[in-house]
């Protein structure tokens, strides 16, 4: 796949509309029903659900080098963001920075980040009331620990992908999962950039 295909199939790895997908990279409506069009004839699925399940790697991809050494057996370390809905970004974002005096880490649109101690406070914005917040587990090998906890009965609803580069190469990898009542749970990754 083109790089803004991976992009964008990413993205709907990660649960997020048509439309939202063209306001976060910058793009019209159109290219992304485009690209979407495309990835999911060259992978061979009928549908995004598939594609969310999909456990692709790019071959540029840090994990991609990783994922090739032996699968260790992994398993859930400690809580690494939660997740929290809220109405109005900048007030969130006011209230946990200035009010609380969480350390700001960075903002993308209406998406803000704070550090509560080594675990990321991760706040979107969104109209939904219902909204839950998200556990997010520390994983050292995501893709082994998504195969253990499958073979324990979960159901992933999106499988590993990659949700951002930094700018210093490392990689962020999620997938996610329900609990017993429903609730989504995560697990995450970072990946450190090879030389």
């Amino acid at each position: 796949m083109t790089p803004a295909e991976w992009r964008v199939a990413d993205s709907i790895r990660h649960g997020m509309t048509n439309r939202l997908i063209a306001e976060r990279l910058g793009v019209s409506a159109d290219a992304v029903k485009f690209h979407v069009a495309n990835v999911l004839l060259k992978l061979g699925f009928s549908s995004r659900i598939e594609l969310r399940r999909w456990d692709g790697v790019r071959l540029d991809s840090a994990l991609a080098r990783r994922r090739n050494a032996t699968m260790a057996e992994s398993s859930l370390g400690p809580i690494g963001q939660i997740a929290r809905s809220v109405k109005d970004i900048g007030a969130a974002s006011a209230f946990y920075g200035e009010v609380l005096g969480l350390p700001h880490l960075y903002t993308y649109g209406t998406l803000a980040f704070f550090d509560c101690g080594g675990v990321r406070l991760f706040l979107s914005q969104s109209e939904s009331e219902s909204a839950e917040s998200i556990l997010y587990f520390r994983v050292t090998d995501i893709h082994a620990t998504r195969e253990q906890l499958e073979g324990k009965g979960i159901a992933f609803t999106h499988a590993p992908h990659m949700i951002h580069r930094h700018e210093d190469g490392a990689e962020e990898w999620m997938a996610f999962f329900e609990d017993n009542e429903g609730r989504p749970l995560a697990i995450m990754s970072q990946i450190a950039p090879t030389g």
